[in-house]
């Protein structure tokens, strides 16, 4: 998968914006297919991406953009998190997320799976906070870190140090994060949460 230049993805971001839409990503596939990911509040129909669609390919013929077939689709529900917007419209949401390296502030861990909190810093500088759940929190013991959280109960792995407890926040820098995306949370049982 081939990277779109940066300056026809600003071009793209700047129309679909123009729209009344979010412009998530835009990526180059397999076969010349340039796919380009829209968003907005609510939620994206057919009709959105039939529009962005027509828009874009009269933008493309003027600035002499090449592809061969060009799909405007919605994110689906594991959104690619990409910008400090996206955290921040997106707290209290369950999402996975995977850092360049390895972070002191997060237990020595590159992935991380919890609920968004939070974004603060100034812009440029922000930093995520990010509350991991249980799994993810048992699946860190062992890693030599310790992290503000509860310990772990007696029995299963208490003869280990605790990378980051159920429940224990953590925060990493924006600018460290390789990708993210939100888990998505499904209910068969239909009705109101239990």
């Amino acid at each position: 998968m081939a990277g779109v230049a940066a300056a026809v993805s600003e071009t793209i971001g700047r129309t679909v914006e123009g729209l009344g839409y979010e412009f998530v990503e835009a990526e180059r596939l397999a076969g010349g297919l340039l796919r380009v990911t829209i968003d907005r509040e609510g939620g994206i129909g057919l009709a959105d991406c039939e529009r962005v669609s027509r828009h874009l390919t009269h933008l493309f013929a003027v600035e002499d953009v090449e592809y061969a077939r060009l799909e405007v689709s919605s994110p689906g529900l594991d959104r690619p998190l990409k910008q400090a917007r996206d955290f921040v419209r997106f707290a209290g949401a369950e999402a996975q997320v995977q850092l360049y390296a390895p972070q002191a502030t997060t237990g020595g861990r590159r992935k991380l799976h919890g609920r968004l909190l939070e974004v603060v810093g100034e812009r440029g500088a922000e930093r995520v906070r990010m509350q991991l759940l249980a799994e993810d929190a048992a699946r860190a013991s062992g890693s030599g870190a310790r992290i503000s959280g509860k310990k772990p109960a007696a029995g299963k792995g208490s003869g280990k140090k605790v990378g980051a407890a159920e429940g224990a926040t953590v925060e990493f820098a924006l600018a460290d994060v390789e990708k993210a995306k939100l888990v998505p949370e499904l209910n068969f049982r239909g009705g109101g949460k239990e």
